[in-house]
């Protein structure tokens, strides 16, 4: 599959929104309340399903997911379209969510992207397996699929982190990652 342009648009508007909305949560903490994802609370609330994926918890947090959407979203939008980059990344965010609502402590609050953007992974450690990527603080380059599945192993033993949210996202890109280099082999 050819790289179909590079036209950023898609991912800078996303880190956009979750700049502005993370300088909301700034000035007005209860925005958490309103746009996180709790379980107990998402029939009340069910717009926190797609809400909280703009949301973030801490300015390590927005950074880390700013920088990777920015990476994983600039390639990927490139090399299959905006579209379905964006059918991933939000399908990839919703799933995640889903497995939150399912496995998570009910009263938890869910808030970041990063299930959204470990679909994002997902689909590229399939796709292109052999693509190398610095981590900071690691000096050499890793492969694509040992940085993905090491992050979301390694961080789901930290506390506070939603590893049902990253499970849900990484199983969603997986799968369309298969499907996507299966038809990209059968067209090219």
């Amino acid at each position: 599959m050819a790289y179909r342009g590079s036209n950023p648009t898609a991912v800078w508007l996303l880190i956009a929104i979750n700049l502005l909305l993370f300088i909301a949560t700034l000035i007005e903490q209860d925005l958490i309340l309103l746009l996180g994802l709790q379980p107990a609370g998402f029939l009340d609330r069910p717009w926190t399903i797609v809400t909280n994926l703009f949301i973030h918890g801490g300015i390590g947090h927005i950074l880390a997911n700013m920088l990777t959407l920015y990476f994983f979203g600039s390639y990927l939008a490139r090399l299959l379209g905006v579209k379905k980059f964006l059918i991933i990344y939000f399908a990839g965010g919703i799933l995640g969510n889903i497995f939150y609502i399912l496995l998570a402590s009910p009263f938890s609050i869910a808030v970041g992207a990063s299930g959204a953007i470990f679909a994002l992974g997902g689909v590229l450690t399939v796709m292109r397996p052999r693509l190398r990527v610095f981590i900071f603080p690691i000096p050499a380059p890793l492969p694509l699929w040992v940085a993905v599945i090491g992050g979301f192993v390694i961080l789901s033993f930290f506390p506070y982190v939603a590893w049902q949210a990253h499970l849900g996202g990484l199983v969603l890109g997986l799968v369309a990652g298969y499907f996507l280099r299966k038809r990209e082999r059968y067209f090219f």
